[in-house]
Parts: C-alpha cells; sequence; structure tokens
C-alpha cells in the first residue's frame, strides 16, 4: 500500500494522470481514419489492377502475343490516346465484351472505369454481398447513392434479402423476407417488371428511416427470368434522371444478375434437370408442352422453343397427329400462331416471375375443341404447359344439370368460339324436328314465333347477346307441323377470365297447358314475375299504338326493283310514346318516297306531330318537287301550322329507270349505303332542324344506286346512348350494318338487337335492297 510518504511529489493527486490526454483520444482517430482510408485505397488500386489485368489478357489472345508485349502494348496505346491505362483497359473490355456496362460508358470514360472496376471486383470474389459493396463503392457513390440492397424472387411472388451496403445490421434483420401480398418499392418493381423512379416512398421499405429520400428500383433479369431485383437509396429527393444514368442502373442490375444466377448463389433454388420436368410432363395424363426461352441476340425473350411434346399428345390426343413434326424442336409461335392472342403473354408472365398461372375455359389453339382449363408453371428456367379439353361429354353432362336446376326439358348451349350449336333430344322434340336437323340459332328465334311476339323475342336477345345479363321470355312458338305451342326460354352468357363471351346456355320450357284454358291462363299470370307482366302489357300497348298510326311493311315492290323493310320499336316506358316516324310509298310520278323523322317530346303531343308531319310530307311529294325544296316546305308547317313544333327528318325520293337517289336532311341523321362486304355513311348534306328558323335553306343530294346496293335510314333511337357520344355510337351502328346476313328482315332484327342504345326511346328503322 502507497502512503503520502512514499509519494513526496504529489503525484497521485494529479488528475491529469487519472484520465488519458484528449489529444491522444484525437491521434487515435485520425490513425483508424488513416487506415480505414488505406484500406479503400488498396482495395480500389487492387480492382483497377484487375481491370487493367483483364485488359492485358484481351490484348494476349487478340495479338497471339506474350503478356509482357500486352503490358507494353497496353502502356504504348493509353500515352498515345492521351489516357490513363485504367481508362485504355475499360475501353478495351467494353469493346470485347459488348455488353450493358460497354453500353453504359461508351461516351464517358469516368463512367466506364467504375462500372469495369466494379465488374472486376465482382467476378474476383463471386460473392453477392462483395458485389453488394463493390458496386455501391465504385459505381453508385459518385452518383450520391448512400445504400444499396439486392432481392432475390423466392415462389410465390415473396422477397429475400441476399446482399446489402449502406444500412444497419439491425435494419437489415428486419427485411430478411418480405412474404407475398406485401407492397413495397422493391416488389412494385417485382410486378410490374419495370424501372421504377420513386420520387416520395410512401410504402414500406428497407431503411426508410435512414434513407428517406428517392429512390429506384429495377428487375434483375436473365434470359427472360426475372431473379430479383436492385434496389438503390439516396439521403435525398431525386431530381428527373437522364437516359444515361438509367443505363448504368440496368447494367448494375445485369451484373447483379449474374451473381444471382450462379449455381453457387445460396437464395436461388437448385434448377432442376430437363430429364425430371420431361419425366412429368409424360406422367401426366393430359396433353403437356415443356417450353424453354429462346433469346434474341440482345439477351431478351423472342419466343419459346418446344423442348418436350409429352406421350399424350404423341399418342394423337389433344392434338392431331400430323402436326407433330410442326412442334417438336420447333418454336411456339411459328407452330401456333393463335398463342400470340393472349397465351404467349401468360407463358411470359409465368417464366419471368414464377407464379403459377390456372383459368378455366380459355380459348386456345392447342386445343381440339378450341376451349380448355389451362395450367402453366416454371420450373426452373423451362415452363411446363397442360391443358384438357372441354369435350362434347362435359357439355352434354352439363347441360343436362343445367336444365335440371332451371326446371323443366329443353336445354341447350351455343358456343361463342367456334359457332357449334348444342341441342339434347326434347329440345328437338319441342321444336317438331328430329335429331340430325339443324338446330336453330338463338339469333334467328324471330323466324319461328308469332309476328306479336317480336318485340318481347327482341329484348330478350339484346339482354342475353348484347347486355350479356341473364333473361326470360315467353312466346308462341310456330312448329313446321303447324302445331302451335306456348313456351318460356329462359338463357344466360357463359364468360371467359378476361370478360369474353364463350357460349349461351339455357333451357326452353313448354308452358301450352296453361295456356288452354282462360282459368289457366291466369293462374301462369299469378305464377309470371310482377316485372315481366307489366312488361308484357306495355309491349301489347305499344304494338297496338305502332299498329294503329304507323304503316305496314311494303315487302317487295316487283315492278320497282325493290325490296322494303321497316322495323318500328316503342319506348320501353308506356309514358313515352313518341314522334318517330317512317314512309315508303309509290308517287304518281313513279318514283318512291322514302323518309324517317323524329318529332321533338314524347306522349300525345309528339304523336300527333308525327301524324302532321308525316301526311303533310305524303301530300308534298304528290307535287313533283324536290327533296330540298319538300324539307323547306315542311319547315314552314312546323313552324306555322303545327305549334312550332322541332323535328328532324331525312327524305329521299328514288327513280327507278335510272337508280338515282336524291334526297336532303333537317337535322337527321345520315342515311346508310352498303355495298357489297362494305359501308359508309352519305356525304353530309346541309340542313337544320324542322322549325328552327322560318327562311331555313336545305342542301340536296345526288347518288347513283347499283344493283344488290342496301340503303338503311333510321331514327337517332336505335344508337343514342347517355355515356357515349354520338359519333361513337355512329361507328359501333356502321360496323354492325356490314355485317353479313341471309335476308333485309334479318339484318333489320340483327340492327336491334345489337345496336348499342339506352332503349328508353322510340326507333324507326327502314330497309331498301335493290334487285
Amino acid at each position: 500500500m502507497h502512503t503520502p510518504a512514499d509519494d513526496p511529489a504529489g503525484t497521485m493527486d494529479d488528475p491529469a494522470l487519472e484520465r488519458p490526454d484528449e489529444r491522444d483520444l484525437d491521434r487515435l482517430a485520425e490513425t483508424v481514419e488513416r487506415l480505414r482510408r488505406e484500406v479503400a485505397r488498396v482495395r480500389r488500386a487492387a480492382d483497377d489492377r484487375a481491370l487493367i489485368e483483364l485488359a492485358k489478357g484481351v490484348l494476349v489472345e487478340r495479338l497471339r502475343c506474350r503478356p509482357a508485349q500486352a503490358a507494353e502494348q497496353l502502356t504504348l496505346l493509353a500515352a498515345k490516346a492521351g489516357v490513363s491505362q485504367l481508362e485504355l483497359a475499360a475501353d478495351v473490355v467494353s469493346e470485347i465484351a459488348d455488353d450493358r456496362i460497354g453500353e453504359a460508358g461508351r461516351d464517358e470514360p469516368e463512367v466506364a472505369v467504375r462500372l469495369r472496376a466494379a465488374e472486376s471486383a465482382a467476378l474476383a470474389t463471386g460473392d453477392i454481398q462483395s458485389v453488394v459493396h463493390s458496386i455501391l463503392e465504385h459505381a453508385l457513390t459518385p452518383l450520391g447513392a448512400t445504400a444499396v440492397a439486392v432481392w432475390a424472387a423466392t415462389p410465390g411472388s415473396s422477397l429475400a434479402l441476399a446482399a446489402y451496403a449502406g444500412f444497419g445490421e439491425e435494419e437489415a434483420g428486419r427485411w430478411r423476407h418480405v412474404p407475398p401480398g406485401v407492397i413495397t418499392p422493391a416488389g412494385r418493381a417485382l410486378t410490374e417488371r419495370r424501372l421504377i423512379w420513386h420520387a416520395d416512398v410512401g410504402l414500406p421499405a428497407i431503411g426508410r428511416q435512414t434513407a428517406a429520400g428517392g429512390r429506384v428500383t429495377v428487375p434483375i433479369t436473365t434470359g427472360g427470368r426475372v431473379l430479383g431485383v436492385l434496389e438503390i437509396c439516396w439521403p435525398h429527393a431525386l431530381p428527373p434522371r437522364p437516359p444515361r444514368i438509367e443505363r448504368q442502373i440496368q447494367a448494375l442490375a445485369e451484373l447483379c444478375g449474374h451473381t444471382l444466377d450462379s449455381p453457387f448463389a445460396p437464395i436461388v433454388p437448385a434448377v432442376p434437370a430437363l430429364s425430371e420436368i420431361v419425366n412429368l410432363a409424360d406422367a401426366l395424363p393430359d396433353p403437356a408442352l415443356v417450353l424453354r426461352a429462346e433469346l434474341d441476340v440482345y439477351g431478351d425473350l423472342a419466343d419459346f422453343r418446344i423442348q418436350h411434346v409429352n406421350e399424350r399428345l404423341r399418342g394423337g390426343d389433344g392434338l392431331l397427329l400430323e402436326a407433330y413434326p410442326l412442334i417438336s424442336g420447333g418454336l411456339l409461335l411459328e407452330a401456333y400462331p393463335r398463342a400470340a392472342g393472349g397465351m404467349f403473354a401468360r407463358i411470359e408472365q409465368v417464366h419471368a416471375t414464377g407464379e403459377p398461372f390456372r383459368t378455366e375455359r380459355m380459348p386456345l389453339g392447342l386445343s381440339t375443341t378450341g376451349v380448355a382449363n389451362v395450367s402453366a408453371t416454371r420450373h426452373g428456367d423451362s415452363v411446363l404447359l397442360v391443358w384438357r379439353d372441354v369435350d362434347a361429354d362435359a357439355r352434354l353432362a352439363g347441360l343436362l344439370e343445367h336444365a335440371q336446376r332451371l326446371g323443366r326439358i329443353g336445354g341447350f348451349e351455343e358456343n361463342a368460339v367456334t359457332g357449334e350449336l348444342t341441342w339434347n333430344a326434347q329440345l328437338y322434340s319441342l321444336y317438331g324436328l328430329v335429331p340430325g336437323d339443324q338446330p336453330i340459332p338463338l339469333e334467328r328465334l324471330r323466324d319461328h314465333a308469332h309476328p306479336d311476339d317480336a318485340i318481347a323475342i327482341g329484348r330478350f336477345l339484346r339482354t342475353v347477346l348484347h347486355h350479356r345479363r341473364f333473361a326470360a321470355t315467353a312466346f308462341r312458338l310456330e312448329r313446321p307441323d303447324g302445331v302451335a305451342r306456348h313456351m318460356r326460354v329462359v338463357a344466360e352468357p357463359v364468360l371467359g377470365p378476361d370478360g369474353r363471351l364463350m357460349a349461351v346456355r339455357g333451357a326452353y320450357q313448354d308452358i301450352s297447358s296453361q295456356h288452354w284454358t282462360e282459368v289457366a291462363l291466369s293462374v301462369t299470370r299469378d305464377q309470371l314475375a310482377h316485372t315481366e307482366q307489366q312488361s308484357a302489357e306495355r309491349n301489347r300497348l305499344a304494338l297496338q299504338l305502332q299498329q294503329a298510326i304507323m304503316p305496314p311493311s311494303h315487302g317487295r315492290m316487283d315492278s320497282l326493283g325493290l325490296r322494303i323493310a321497316v322495323r318500328y320499336r316503342p319506348a320501353q316506358k308506356e309514358h313515352l310514346v313518341g314522334g318517330d316516324w317512317y314512309d315508303a310509298v309509290a308517287l304518281p310520278s313513279h318514283q318512291v318516297l322514302l323518309s324517317v323523322g323524329d318529332v321533338a317530346g314524347h306522349g300525345v303531343e309528339a304523336a300527333t306531330g308525327m301524324v302532321i308531319l308525316r301526311n303533310a310530307l305524303r301530300g308534298l311529294a304528290t307535287t313533283g318537287a324536290g327533296p330540298a325544296q319538300l324539307m323547306e316546305w315542311l319547315n314552314l308547317v312546323a313552324h306555322h301550322l303545327a305549334d312550332r313544333m322541332t323535328a328532324t327528318a331525312v327524305c329521299g325520293l328514288y327513280d327507278p329507270p335510272t337508280r338515282v337517289l336524291r334526297w336532303a336532311r333537317a337535322g337527321h341523321l345520315p342515311p346508310i349505303l352498303l355495298r357489297g362486304a362494305d359501308g359508309s355513311e352519305l356525304p353530309m348534306v346541309k340542313g337544320p332542324l324542322l322549325g328552327a328558323f322560318t327562311d331555313a335553306q336545305y342542301e340536296e343530294g345526288r347518288l347513283q344506286l347499283q344493283a344488290e346496293d342496301t340503303l338503311l335510314m333510321y331514327t337517332d333511337g336505335l344508337i343514342e346512348r347517355r355515356d357515349h357520344n354520338l359519333r361513337h355510337a355512329q361507328d359501333r351502328l356502321l360496323d354492325i350494318a356490314k355485317r353479313s346476313s341471309n335476308t333485309l328482315d334479318h339484318r333489320l332484327d340483327d340492327l336491334l338487337t345489337h345496336c348499342n342504345s339506352d332503349t328508353d326511346d322510340d326507333t324507326c328503322l327502314i330497309g331498301v335492297h335493290l334487285s
């Protein structure tokens, strides 16, 4: 034990001896920092030397010289070019590699040096963690980035943190695994398969507390497969980045991809051998193909090579046997171009992300029936495509079950993909046909029904085929043997995964026994839905009103060489009785007057105005005046003699000997001319609304018609919609009108069924066909 006597100088009480001098701590910190810089300098120097040695190796191979001569040549070339050996080495490697790194640094030597140095360090280690540190140090720090993470894509669209730099251990530990369904910046790049700049990260993300600035995420892709995501973080918000920066980032992602795709990578699962996938395909009971990506010269996916077809296909099932030589070892799009319609994109998505794809009743060009249940899964770098045809037996079983669920007999199915019609035996019996007769398509139902039921059938067909909703209606079936049956038909559309109409299923119910007596009829009405009863009563009222004030169809004018068909569809709501009219009459001058018009408004006043204008036009036409003059006179009638009503109209005078049509319009939509497979609207001649101006002037158009031409005139109730502009509706009408049709009546029926209108206004439609 020391005593004060042992310390005569009193040094035991000196505070300077109790703690280290602060200057010593500063010296220690400076030494540590100097050593850190020295280690970094030595590591960079080693990376630079590795790049120079790589360039020397290239020169040895290209010049067929010794290493010493290659070193001398590199020094000589650098001196002549006025650049450092490091910059020249980067140029030499880029020239021979012809890769994304070379493209990114083509016009910027310092960028090429940084990227090649990072690549040299990566090649020296082969470890993804070392690669990430090298990328951050050599390539990203000069760009202002402070942190980087590499995510590996794992099954089920989840992410695993494969490597990181610039983040703390604790932060990285919380982000080892990102399960499926969690939306992160890296997850977006994986799903959307594109480079994304995130200006303000509002999503959960690694390092959000310490690197809350901007960040970029880019998929790591090799051979069309997305192996993972490269995520780079900045401590500040990012301005718009030029394309040259994006090229550098893409090159760095490619560098990470080479390491992730290594068989020694710990995150990526082992790739199954092709023989394993082949054995799996041959063990399946359904047709199957093994596909492998076919890359273009840039390393991007161009097509899929068919590596193997299973025993089911080689046995002739699923595909025609003679088609097998075309697909074995061939390209998918060359063997089956129809795959480009949507199936190819599904396979590409499976190959890129590894997420399986399965769906039912998909149009498939590989299938014998055209429709199949499809499955696609990735196994390593191969895709296994399996399908099962929706065969006739399955469809018939489904029809039987469907008809039983609806309650009665007479089931049917119409395949919208192949056009095939399937009836069961009972439905043939209902129609008075025998199995083997040609089934009757749903769209031709009017041809076999009582004429008074045409409107109800038209609305039923429109609901099912156009609006694609379940519908039902009652009608009277007129059979070929002269027997009339009261029927009820129910139908519903079957839609594919993309919303496309695949088929229509339904059943016919014979309700004749309920109509033999008045008592049975009243019982049947009680059983029908209240809305159906109201609809039927309104339809009959509208039909009676139409027959009272509208002219009937004129049929054929044989002496004039014309076939004329007309349709009138009243408004669905009885209080919306409108002022639409049509007329077709032979005049004393041997010309034919064709007219269509629409009085503004609804109700009794509109109907009265319609009668006034239609009859006035008939009387005025007997004077022999032209269409423009008739429109001027009719405008005076609307303005002065009909309580200032307003209306639209189109009027035509057809001369049979010359086949010349003269026409004029008053604010009305122009007629449509169908000639062969083409169709177009007539030129829009000038003419204001009837009743709008006292001294309105009208322009006259002239058209030379030909044999087999068809002229269509209509009111806007056929096409108008509240949610679309009129031009869009006119284009839709023109497309429908150009479809082929057996008869003029069928063409008009198809227009009423498929035109995209709201059907809350009455509609007039007239068709004229020249023989």
